[in-house]
């Protein structure tokens, strides 16, 4: 497991991130769904924790398979995605990702709001770790942002706020911006399998924090358009342009309903505290050596990813994970 702690600085107090937060992850998710592709959105409702209080649980599944390059799309399922499960206490997420194609291979997101620019050094507490957890500060205006993601309407460089007059965001402008919060994330990215472990968990970490990166950068480019909703409208807005991104990618479950009515306490399977998601034991046929196959001593039981160098052969993970953890964009 490869574990890191990201922190990402907004021009924005915790309390207008809450509604920013939501706009963002609907708006974000329906612009990356097309036809067969995109964020489907299973579960949104009320969840009430014996120790967090009262919170919003969502399920969605991220479907992958025309994102995956040639070499991935040989040995998975036609139908490929990813589930997020998102536990939401604001200013206190937890979010996970899972594949059951890939048992070994999970996401665990643990994120808190605070009033700072990203100074405080103990915010997930003081337990020892088994080593020490790097730390990522990113910068929304100056960190390189793929090129495929770039909009000049989107660069905090140039962008100015009617609406508050907030911004341009020159460098350095964490240490004189106000107001000013702080999104801390404590990603673990695992992937329990030998010779690939390694490989594939700081990959995806570059993945997330790119992700992260984007996500963040539109919640602040946006702002004009959701700084006056209400908590209320921006439920609206969230269950109509969810409706719509599964009528998009052409799932049609039943009408989602997002309501403030609290469920019974621990009416769902979900976590008092941050959740351990369970793993199978058992590797996918994919990465097993089948029996009838006589094994050669000389050669390793282990897969090889595909040359980075070359460009065909990226994994490239969508940037509709949800931040709202995010992501998510937990």
């Amino acid at each position: 497991m490869l574990m890191k702690e990201y922190r990402i600085c907004m021009p924005l107090s915790v309390e207008e991130y809450r509604i920013g937060q939501l706009y963002m992850i609907s708006k974000h998710s329906h612009e990356q769904s097309e036809r067969g592709e995109g964020v489907e959105v299973v579960q949104n409702e009320p969840y009430q924790d014996p120790e967090h209080g009262q919170g919003q649980f969502t399920e969605k599944r991220i479907y992958l398979n025309n994102k995956l390059p040639s070499w991935a799309r040989a040995v998975v399922p036609r139908i490929f995605y990813v589930t997020e499960k998102a536990w939401n206490y604001y200013p206190y997420t937890i979010t996970e990702y899972t594949c059951s194609f890939l048992p070994k291979f999970s996401i665990h997101i643990e994120t808190k709001y605070e009033d700072n620019k990203g100074t405080n050094d103990h915010i997930f507490g003081g337990e020892p770790r088994e080593e020490e957890t790097e730390v990522c500060v990113v910068d929304i205006a100056y960190d390189e942002l793929p090129e495929r993601h770039y909009k000049e309407s989107e660069d905090l460089r140039y962008f100015k706020s009617k609406k508050t007059e907030r911004g341009l965001l020159p460098e350095g402008w964490m240490d004189t911006q106000d107001p000013i919060m702080c999104s801390y994330k404590l990603v673990s990215v695992k992937f329990e399998v030998w010779g690939l472990q390694t490989r594939v968990e700081q990959f995806v970490h570059k993945v997330i924090r790119d992700v992260l990166l984007l996500g963040h950068r539109q919640a602040f480019a946006w702002i004009d358009e959701w700084i006056d909703m209400t908590m209320e409208e921006v439920r609206e807005y969230e269950r109509a342009t969810q409706e719509a991104t599964n009528e998009k990618i052409g799932s049609f479950p039943p009408a989602i309903s997002i309501t403030e009515t609290p469920l019974p306490i621990n009416s769902r399977n979900g976590p008092s505290s941050a959740p351990s998601t369970p793993l199978s034991t058992e590797a996918p046929d994919f990465l097993s050596v089948p029996k009838d196959r006589p094994r050669k001593k000389s050669a390793p039981e282990t897969l090889t990813l595909p040359d980075p160098g070359r460009r065909d052969s990226l994994f490239k993970l969508p940037s509709f994970f949800s931040w709202n953890s995010s992501p998510q964009p937990e």
